[in-house]
Parts: C-alpha cells; structure tokens; sequence
C-alpha cells in the first residue's frame, strides 16, 4: 500500500486527528494572545518589566518539549491537561515580545492628541494603541501558531490529541507493515494545516490592518 492508498483508506481517522489537531493550536494561541497581551500592556512602559517579562517568556523555550511534559504529567495527568498548558508556554514568548514592541513603537504625540480630545488612558491604550500595536501582535501570533504546530505533535508523548500519535505510532512500528506511511501521512498533514493557517493569518492580516498601517 502506499502512501496515497494509506491515506484514502484511513481518511476520516486521519481528518478527526487534523480537525483535534488544528483545534488545539489555535485555541492555545488564543489563551497565550490573551495572556501575553495583558502581560505586554501591563509592562511594556517599564524597560526593566519587559525585559524581565520577555526573559522569562524565553526561558519557557529553553526547556526540551519532552521534559516539560515529563515534568506537568505527575501535576496535571495524562491527555489534553498537560497538552495546553504546554502549548500556551511555548507560545507566549512571541506575543508577548510583539505586543511590547508593538506598544512601544506607537508614536506618544499620537497618544497624546488621543488624551487631547478628551480620551482618558483605557481608551487611549484600547482605541488607538492596541489597534496601532496590532500588526506586531498578530505577527507574534503568526509565529507562535507555527511553533505550536510542531510541537502539539510531541503532545501525543502524553496522549494529547492530533496527528501527532500518528507520528508516534508509526515511528514506534519501524519496520513493520505501513509504518513508514503512517508516519509520513501524520507529518504531511502537520505540514498542510500549517500552510492553511498560514493562509489563514494573511487573510486576517488583509481584512484587519488598513493600509496605511500596512504600508
């Protein structure tokens, strides 16, 4: 059987791990964006803040997938638990960076003719300087989507859902009938879900960002 034939007959197998797959990403995204744009608001006007929040968003990155896991299944247990809690580790590092240097780059005489007309500083923060940091933040989470993308497939280490016990499974199997297809099958659709978001991120990017911003 090759791997054509592999995946046409295991295709609704296939397409409910890419559907928990992709599911699991981008809801993990979501938490970390929310998450690390509250944490980018609240220091990015304090130097030594971002630098302490962005270090310690970076140490997350230094610690292997494997062991992180290792570490949050005796705590949390096996299956989607640990899988989230993972995935929005790993992905606040790029938004909360973006989101500083998003804020931080908002032009103060902007802000300031914002306080002018009468805005107080919530409006001024939620109408004119997240909306003028949104490009870096949406990047941020750009990135972080792809990131995760990968590493969710390490999640099925402690039974988290996706393609990535396909990859497991057929990696484990080397040697024996359609391992080799299964691993493929697993990883070629990692590698298409995450071109499809990526498409996904352009499209948002288009509808959300004037041009003037863009350009």
């Amino acid at each position: 059987m090759n791997l054509f034939e592999y995946i046409a007959d295991r295709w609704s197998k296939l397409s409910l791990e890419s559907l928990l797959h992709v599911s699991a990403v981008v809801q993990c995204t979501i938490i970390a964006a929310v998450i690390g744009v509250l944490i980018g608001v609240a220091v990015y006007r304090s130097p030594i803040g971002s630098a302490v929040a962005t270090a310690l968003a970076s140490t997350i990155l230094t610690i292997p997938s494997f062991a992180l896991l290792g570490l949050l299944i005796p705590v949390i247990g096996l299956g989607t638990g640990p899988t989230v809690v993972a995935l929005v580790l790993y992905a606040l590092l790029p938004i909360v960076r973006n989101t500083i240097v998003g804020l931080g780059g908002v032009d103060p005489a902007i802000s300031d003719a914002a306080k002018g007309i009468g805005m107080n500083r919530f409006g001024v923060l939620t109408r004119v300087e997240l909306r003028l940091a949104w490009p870096a933040i949406l990047a941020g989470m750009r990135v972080a989507t792809q990131m995760l993308m990968g590493i969710a497939v390490i999640a099925a280490y402690a039974k988290g859902p996706g393609l990535g016990s396909e990859v497991f499974s057929g990696l484990t199997r080397a040697g024996s009938a359609n391992a080799t297809n299964q691993a493929l099958a697993g990883t070629l659709g990692v590698v298409i879900l995450a071109l499809v978001l990526e498409g996904i991120y352009a499209l948002i990017a288009r509808i959300t960002v004037s041009r003037g911003v863009r350009g």
